[in-house]
């Protein structure tokens, strides 16, 4: 996992690595532009015309060093300064000094628009809303029609707060090592555009010294979270598990949770569902089995849990009385892995007293309004949210997973993971039933908390990124859970 550093941090650690890299901060400038190039070619056709807008701190040397890069591989580049040159970086003005005189060098109000746009004005150093020429530069290029593209930050935007004034609003953002803070908040979405995180070499131990306890997970040695499993074992060893919820007219929910417990490898799955849900679950899912109906419409009677290695409950589950005996029941009885969904939320909202139950093997999967309600305190914002899921699990013990773009996994140690699989595609109803299935499965099969989760958020990421690329925005969630074998294959998991 990568570590995310504070803005603040990023100059200290780039003094750490070219000191003990025995580099000069021009090099690791370099190797930043080229990276960018790469990623740039692979991207924009070469007949795009380019217009690249320059601070003069190191951001601009930056893009002073991309210029000079894209003008060698054939595209045609316009530069456009804003701020005086004279006062500029040491790496800017070293990279003013050997920009092609055959690259459009202009002030900003006088650099031809191109059909591509990259901002580079302001990096992470900024902490204050834009004014004067560089809030009109920002607004001039917002309102342009173009491919518009940020070096590691959207000018404009804090790399650890939330926005003030005005920002670029870039279709995509080429991040450097490891996104800031600040372009993981879904409010910001709409100023960093699609993130993509390019390494620029700096090895893990430089990230030692400092101290911060937030990661971005891409998926880095995957396979070595996953539990293997001999040629002996039988269906006991991968798990005995139980999914309780569906009702009336929301039997869907549990029939989906139950079908990706069952992809993700679960040996023997019960579904705990009302009377009026029993022929559609024995019918549409064969493989799975039934156990008594505590009530005709929704979930009700007592849960029966021994021998079971696992338990999910909340999907369709609504809010009657059964249901909140049946919560309550679990949370009192049950001190096995479980995993808490929707409604199982909503109830626990409903009854605070209850948050004393919760321990160590619980993982609660809130959407942002869910979360609100588990907490009874409305997120001013993002940065918010965030240290509110770490405050909750500290204190409670427990593990909690905030769904939604970047995936927050906060741990009951203080740390905090976002995660970076996903698609746009996966904004779909029963989603979020799918993860349960599966994050209720890898605890069935024995997987640590952290690995369970880890696992867990990313393979459904990871599917619906993979069903996104087959069926776009009709992407359903049956498509997502249907997709988790695959993406087994893809990293390997046998």
């Amino acid at each position: 996992m990568q570590k995310i550093l504070s803005g603040n941090e990023v100059k200290s650690l780039d003094q750490q690595y070219v000191a003990g890299e025995g580099i000069c901060s021009y090099q690791l400038m370099e190797r930043a532009a080229r990276v960018f190039c790469a990623w740039f070619v692979q991207e924009v056709p070469m007949e795009k015309s380019v217009s690249i807008y320059c601070g003069t701190g190191n951001n601009g040397g930056d893009g002073l060093a991309i210029a000079r890069m894209l003008d060698g591989k054939g595209y045609s580049v316009h530069v456009g300064l804003i701020g005086d040159p004279d006062s500029g970086s040491p790496d800017f003005r070293q990279n003013l000094q050997v920009l092609p005189e055959r690259v459009s060098l202009d002030s900003w109000e006088k650099c031809p628009s191109g059909q591509v746009i990259v901002d580079a004005v302001f990096g992470v150093g900024i902490n204050r809303p834009l004014g004067g020429d560089y809030q009109s530069l920002v607004q001039e290029l917002n309102a342009r029609a173009a491919l518009k593209i940020s070096v590691d930050m959207p000018s404009g935007l804090p790399s650890d707060g939330p926005a003030e004034g005005d920002v670029f609003r870039a279709d995509y953002t080429v991040s450097f090592q490891f996104p800031k803070l600040s372009l993981l908040a879904p409010e910001h979405a709409v100023f960093t555009g699609k993130l993509v995180v390019k390494s620029i070499g700096i090895d893990r131990r430089y990230f030692e010294s400092f101290d911060s306890r937030r990661f971005f997970y891409s998926g880095e040695a995957l396979e070595t979270l996953h539990k293997t499993f001999p040629n002996s074992s039988h269906k006991g060893d991968f798990g005995r598990i139980i999914l309780a919820g569906g009702s009336y007219g929301k039997m869907g929910s549990i029939g989906l949770s139950t079908r990706a417990a069952l992809r993700t490898g679960s040996g023997l799955v019960f579904c705990k569902v009302p009377a009026c849900g029993v022929d559609i679950l024995q019918t549409s899912i064969p493989e799975a089995m039934v156990l008594p109906p505590g009530g005709e419409t929704e979930v009700g009677g007592s849960l029966e849990t021994e021998g079971i290695d696992a338990v999910g409950m909340g999907p369709g589950l609504g809010k009657g009385k059964g249901a909140v005996e049946l919560v309550h029941e679990l949370l009192r009885r049950y001190s096995g892995p479980t995993v808490l969904d929707a409604d199982a939320i909503n109830i626990l909202g409903d009854h605070p007293e209850w948050l004393s139950f919760l321990h160590a093997k619980v993982v609660l999967t809130p959407h942002l309004k869910e979360f609100e309600r588990l907490t009874g305190i409305e997120g001013k914002n993002h940065f918010h949210r965030m240290d509110l899921a770490r405050d909750f699990v500290v204190k409670y013990g427990c593990v909690l997973v905030l769904k939604g773009a970047y995936t927050l996994i906060s741990f009951p140690d203080g740390q905090q993971v976002f995660n970076n699989s996903g698609s746009v595609h996966m904004a779909t109803g029963g989603s979020g039933d799918v993860l349960t299935g599966i994050l209720t499965s890898f605890l069935g099969q024995g997987y640590s908390m952290k690995n369970a989760v880890l696992c867990g958020v990313f393979h459904h990421g990871h599917a619906g990124e993979l069903a996104g690329s087959q069926f776009g925005r009709g992407t359903l969630a049956s498509d997502i859970l249907e997709k988790i074998p695959e993406s087994f294959r893809h990293f390997g998991i046998v």
